[in-house]
């Protein structure tokens, strides 16, 4: 069945991947697909690595003392932990069950900030007895560290977290008054009173880098009272850059309801923001340039402190899935894999994945091109991959493979459920140091 420009969506390809397509290429993807029985993720921790490194750099171009975070919900995998306990990277963690992992890969407490809202007592005693850093979210909460520091006969490390002004019906964060008591009260108790930080929902650099040189202030005020105050952390809200402009525009000016299985209707807004002209390192750039808060941070003796975790992701990995049924409705079909829509995070959110997924036929076909949308093995109408009609080159058919680019970053498992009883898509590492590629699964700690 050939396609139309009608029939499909406007294509949305992600950015050029030599080194992944190298490995696609060969027969690892298929192999890996016969063994498993079903879809599976691949990581690659080298990318992990080279993004944590660009952030650091873009830190010492300026000048700046800073420390980066990885921001452990964004990916469940324990190698990234593993890289971060050798790189000497910090992790942001909000779970005992976080706290746990990170320690028992090897990840130094010292190394490691708490955030979440209201976190629980078992929690903060651990992080007050390993020397963690806590994001203080609650004046009730600040309470609550002070008794498990005096129960543990030492002081805790603590940062107060701002209530953003111009987002004030957040619910993380502490107002004015309530900034002005906790002071206080960390100056009686004898905390260690480190800084600010705050949780800002968006990706837009000015935002963030004016709250930035508002919590410089802070610590310079907080200084007054005795307190040490010589750091802030500005989270995450790092972009990533999936897709090229022109591609993106062209997609939110041309998609429609008929581009969608079922009349399917997304606006804009329901997207994450695939293009990104300012993104990861150059995000934290822009942040920086700002306003002169990389000179502001420097004069105040203010070190900045920073929680990515989708850009430290960026092109670390990518969702397989294998075809079991092809069938024909009038302008497109319907492929059905051998997963659901929980391993791509995004339906969560009521959206989509958009980078085009890349077809990997497990034999030549000589068809014309083909648009389908993707569906999910679970008896659910729902459970929809994706709802798009991809124009792919060629009819998809039963053992091909469908490669989902760059899921790394919150697609791999913020939603996963063995529903049906299918089981979870394990996680692949690929190791290609010294130009071999050797892979593993995923591991716990101290497996």
């Amino acid at each position: 069945m050939a396609v139309t420009d009608p029939t499909a969506a406007p294509s949305l390809p992600a950015h050029p991947d030599p080194q992944l397509d190298a490995i696609l290429a060969g027969s690892l993807a298929h192999e890996l697909s016969y063994a498993i029985g079903g879809p599976f993720h691949l990581l690659l921790p080298d990318r992990f690595d080279a993004n944590a490194v660009a952030f650091t750099a873009v830190l010492d171009e300026f000048g700046v003392e800073g420390y980066v975070y990885y921001a452990k919900k964004a990916n469940k995998a324990a190698v990234w932990i593993e890289r971060c306990a050798l790189s000497g990277t910090g992790v942001d963690i909000a779970s005992a069950g976080e706290l746990q992992s990170a320690l028992g890969h090897g990840v130094r407490g010292e190394h490691l900030v708490i955030t979440g809202p209201a976190k629980a007592d078992a929690l903060l005693r651990v992080a007050v007895l390993q020397g963690c850093l806590i994001a203080v979210d609650a004046l009730d909460e600040l309470d609550r560290v002070i008794a498990q520091a005096r129960s543990a006969g030492r002081p805790a490390r603590v940062l107060l977290r701002r209530l953003p002004p111009a987002q004030p019906h957040s619910r993380f964060g502490l107002d004015e008054g309530a900034l002005e008591t906790a002071l206080v009260r960390c100056r009686e108790a004898g905390v260690t009173m480190e800084g600010f930080s705050f949780h800002l929902s968006g990706y837009d650099p000015l935002m963030r880098a004016q709250l930035a040189a508002e919590l410089v202030d802070l610590c310079l005020k907080a200084r007054t009272l005795g307190l040490r105050a010589d750091r802030i952390s500005i989270g995450g809200g790092f972009a990533v850059d999936y897709t090229g402009a022109e591609h993106w525009e062209r997609f939110l000016r041309d998609q429609r309801p008929e581009h969608y299985h079922a009349g399917k209707s997304f606006g804009p807004a329901d997207f994450y923001p695939y293009h990104s002209p300012v993104a990861g390192p150059d995000a934290l750039r822009a942040i920086l340039t700002t306003g002169g808060l990389a000179g502001r941070l420097r004069e105040a003796g203010v070190m900045l402190l920073m929680e990515p975790g989708r850009a430290l992701l960026d092109g670390a990995g990518c969702t397989v899935f294998r075809v079991q049924g092809v069938k024909d409705r009038p302008g497109y079909g319907i492929v059905t894999v051998d997963g659901s829509s929980l391993s791509l995070s995004e339906q969560w959110f009521n959206s989509e994945y958009l980078p085009d997924p890349v077809l990997l036929p497990a034999q030549e076909s000589a068809s014309e091109p083909y648009a389908a949308c993707v569906g999910g093995a679970t008896c659910l109408e729902s459970d929809m991959v994706t709802w798009r009609k991809v124009r792919f080159p060629t009819r998809p058919g039963f053992g091909d493979l469908l490669v989902y680019p760059n899921t790394a970053g919150y697609q791999m498992d913020s939603n996963e459920s063995p529903f049906h009883e299918l089981p979870l898509p394990p996680k692949v590492v690929l190791d290609t140091a010294g130009g071999t590629t050797r892979w593993r699964f995923d591991r716990h700690p101290l497996a």
